[in-house]
């Protein structure tokens, strides 16, 4: 049986890339609903035209109320108060949900928490499976490494990018703190300047850059004294995200209520 799927923010750059990973994917998921923001030209339009292909007979509507019923679960790349509201439609209905939107408040975040309480959803601040191996790999590097190093966290994302860190920076940090049993909220470092003084070893250092057209790069950078690791993850496209999100939705489907992410969905956690 397929899966019913429906996006939100289909017109947007990663709407369309979800639209295309969808058409593309091998896996029995089908789009049945694309959701555009109230009053965009785009709406109406077949969702085949919309990314450069035959009509698919599906075409872009405004008002996800209207199409809610007809879904197994709905993925949103959004903005946040579009996420939090979408959530609650999603709950009165029943239907899991897929969240890639990124620069949540704590507040917002809560609300996600409190929806899980009654559907399936996934959220991660990264879709991608090359990602989600990273968070492995820096999880058992922290904890070889352990206090021996200096650990700085250096992202770059398009000038077009309205949060930063990125929330995948965040979540290597988190991963690396938690391995070493810190607080990432407590030894975080968000930039420098100025005369700082020596480095504290405890700390996780931040760097951000907002350059052209850069897709998604990250570098952890593990630095001993005559050694230094590196573990990187640069994306060149959208689409590993958008396929790790549908991948991310035909897994969901079916669950029970609760949060999950891309380590669920990838068995990490299994055993």
């Amino acid at each position: 049986m397929s899966v019913r799927l429906g996006i939100t923010g289909a017109a947007g750059r990663m709407g369309k890339m979800l639209i295309e990973a969808i058409a593309d994917s091998p896996s029995d998921v089908s789009l049945v609903a694309a959701i555009e923001r109230s009053g965009s030209s785009l709406v109406g339009a077949d969702t085949g035209e919309l990314i450069g292909r035959s009509p698919s007979g599906t075409h872009v509507v405004d008002d996800l109320a209207a199409v809610i019923a007809d879904l197994d679960v709905l993925i949103d790349f959004t903005q946040p108060e579009a996420t939090v509201a979408n959530a609650l439609v999603c709950v009165e209905h029943g239907v899991a949900m897929v969240v890639g939107t990124t620069g949540l408040t704590a507040a917002q975040g809560d609300q996600l928490k409190s929806a899980a309480d009654t559907i399936a959803l996934c959220r991660a601040s990264n879709f991608s499976t090359g990602v989600n191996l990273a968070f492995k790999l820096l999880e058992q590097a922290a904890t070889v490494l352990g206090d021996e190093v200096d650990i700085e966290i250096v992202e770059a994302h398009h000038r077009h990018k309205v949060d930063a860190p990125s929330g995948t920076a965040l979540s290597m940090g988190e991963v690396v703190a938690t391995a070493l049993d810190r607080n990432l909220e407590e030894v975080a470092v968000y930039g420098r300047e100025g005369q700082t003084g020596a480095r504290d070893r405890s700390t996780i250092g931040f760097a951000t850059i907002r350059a052209g057209d850069v897709v998604g790069d990250h570098t952890v950078i593990f630095a001993a004294e005559g050694e230094r690791l590196e573990i990187s993850h640069k994306a060149s496209s959208r689409m590993a995200f958008a396929r790790g999100a549908v991948r991310a939705a035909q897994w969901l489907a079916g669950k029970a209520p609760g949060r999950y992410d891309m380590q669920d969905v990838l068995g990490f956690r299994e055993g």
